[in-house]
């Protein structure tokens, strides 16, 4: 199987390039945030920034239909957003409110809008390998022509799961694309460290389907070899890798982590080398710049729309009401038959 090095080929029309564009802005003002309402006591529990990983979520999200699936990882905000979700009820579960998409009951890792087909996240890693794959056998058993997306880090590329999951998909050709964001670090392990073999894409040879290895921070480059794998799904020729290889620029694993460890595990200078020169954020935005769809009086103006979206669903959740006790114990238990 030959892996495919993706180049950029995208006919995306100038009105889509700039509303991605958007999209990008709008995860990276929300979760350059966090940080700081974590230390302010607002973020209950922890939490994870994908800072670095925009273009990969709105590349490949972008390159879906309205009505597919999308399964995401602890790591979810972006995608969730990108989705088209509702930034101050994701804030408002973030900071655990009544709120949220969840009431308040799930936090950072645990959101879900299921009226856009996101099926949520899951804390435990690579968890979400083998439901994504279950999403996409459910719309081909029903032939209902959805596909399904399922998002996982490097380091859950090393779990069972996703051998099970990419072997059962191949065989039985389901209509997922799996969606490998090689942030470069499983927690604080780096790439080398953890992959005998740290070109991941070439694992899809093993179960005879594409492999698709991209960067990550080329936000063109993601949607061109998820819209190729999720248009081959579509047709019923099964599933696909795509491996979108960028950089975790948050300055830890988690927030928490960030808040008491202070651990350097990185060389020096690696993350500061990252945010000058592959930052997708900044990319994207001169790249349109010099190509005519944005102009910096526009790129401005999506700049500062996104902040006030923020400052508002700020409001939103810091004013929302604590989930009552009495709903404690709601949803732990399927509702017995008759609905009582």
């Amino acid at each position: 199987m030959t892996i495919t090095k993706e180049k950029d080929k995208t006919t995306l029309s100038k009105d889509q390039l700039v509303e991605m564009y958007h999209q990008m802005v709008r995860i990276r003002n929300f979760e350059q945030a966090l940080p700081e309402y974590f230390l302010k006591g607002y973020v209950v529990g922890t939490g994870h920034v994908s800072l670095g990983e925009e273009a990969v979520a709105v590349g490949a999200i972008s390159a879906l239909g309205p009505k597919d699936f999308v399964i995401s990882t602890h790591r979810a905000h972006g995608h969730a957003l990108a989705r088209g979700s509702s930034m101050p009820i994701i804030l408002a579960e973030v900071f655990c409110k009544a709120t949220g998409c969840t009431g308040g009951k799930g936090g950072s890792m645990h959101i879900h809008d299921f009226d856009r087909y996101f099926f949520g996240t899951v804390g435990i890693v690579g968890g979400g390998i083998t439901i994504a794959g279950g999403l996409g056998l459910a719309a081909k058993m029903q032939k209902s022509g959805q596909v399904s997306i399922g998002f996982f880090g490097d380091g859950a590329s090393n779990r069972g799961t996703f051998h099970e999951a990419m072997n059962l998909a191949s065989l039985w050709k389901v209509p997922t694309v799996y969606v490998c964001t090689n942030n470069q670090y499983a927690m604080t392990l780096p790439l080398c460290k953890n992959c005998a073999n740290p070109d991941i894409a070439t694992r899809a040879a093993s179960y005879n389907m594409p492999g698709y290895s991209v960067d990550g921070t080329d936000l063109w480059a993601v949607y061109d070899a998820v819209k190729k794998a999720v248009d081959r799904a579509r047709k019923g020729d099964g599933p696909s890798l795509v491996v979108a290889n960028t950089y975790r620029l948050s300055p830890e694993h988690s927030l928490r982590v960030a808040a008491i460890a202070g651990t350097q595990y990185r060389p020096p200078g690696e993350v500061e080398q990252w945010w000058e020169a592959r930052d997708p954020v900044k990319i994207t935005r001169q790249k349109l710049i010099d190509t005519g769809a944005l102009t910096e009086k526009s790129a401005a103006k999506i700049e500062a729309d996104a902040k006030k979206e923020f400052e508002e669903a700020f409001q939103f959740a810091i004013n929302s009401p604590e989930p009552e006790f009495s709903v404690a114990f709601e949803g732990m238990y399927a509702p017995e038959e008759g609905g009582k």
